[in-house]
């Protein structure tokens, strides 16, 4: 099976939240569906444009790229930064132009796990799905260093932010925010990872895929 089947990405809008991994997850998904779907990558945060995409920063841009390419990005330019807010088109009007519309929905600067403040994740109305990503190399590390927002992610697991980051921890933090319907854990590529995804997986009530996008491998673990 493909990424995209495994984890069930239906035409529309897909969001995706969590820990490090989600913009190589969108251009993953994109290119694997871009061959035979129209496919737009985009953000309702901020993100680094896909330096070898084309990427639309206007309504008309966007207009006259997606009549020549499958796959693209689209976003409005952010001074100063480098990075792209949302597209000027609303959401609901980007679903009639492309098929499959993968969405980064979060921050997690670079940090493997990621708990979220009060006004995050910023999931677009109409998504159909929501993934959160989970890095495994954030296991068996001080949760102040593993973890974006270490002290909501220690206060949503009952521990403290020196205890290391563990399966039981994100388990915690995932069940307490509910924010997701499917989980992916990220950089499984030893035998000890793959085993905390499948024990991650074993404490959540929702479908968890494990895998490396590096390798392009991928084991479900429901």
């Amino acid at each position: 099976m493909t990424l995209s089947q495994l984890l069930d990405i239906r035409p529309g809008v897909t969001a995706v939240i969590g820990g490090g991994g989600k913009t190589t997850l969108l251009r993953t998904l994109g290119e694997e569906l871009a061959g035979q779907h129209p496919v737009l990558l985009c953000t309702t945060t901020k993100i680094l444009p896909f330096s070898d995409l084309p990427c639309a920063r206007t309504a008309a841009e966007l207009d006259e790229l997606r009549r020549a390419h499958q796959l693209l990005c689209a976003g409005t330019d952010e001074p100063g930064t480098g990075k792209l807010t949302a597209p000027e088109t609303p959401m609901a009007a980007l679903a009639e132009q492309f098929d499959y519309i993968l969405v980064e929905a979060d921050g997690a600067a670079r940090r493997p796990l990621k708990a979220h403040a009060p006004h995050e994740p910023v999931i677009p109305t109409g998504a159909n799905q929501t993934i959160c990503v989970v890095g495994a190399s954030g296991f068996g590390r001080p949760i102040s260093e593993a973890a974006h927002r270490p002290e909501r992610y220690a206060l949503l697991a009952g521990v403290s932010e020196a205890a290391e980051a563990a399966p039981e921890t994100e388990a915690a933090v995932l069940t307490a925010e509910g924010l997701h319907t499917r989980i992916y854990v990220n950089q499984v590529e030893t035998p000890s990872a793959l085993a905390d995804a499948k024990a991650l997986a074993a404490l959540l009530d929702c479908p968890v895929l494990a895998g490396s996008l590096h390798r392009k491998e991928y084991v479900p673990c429901w």
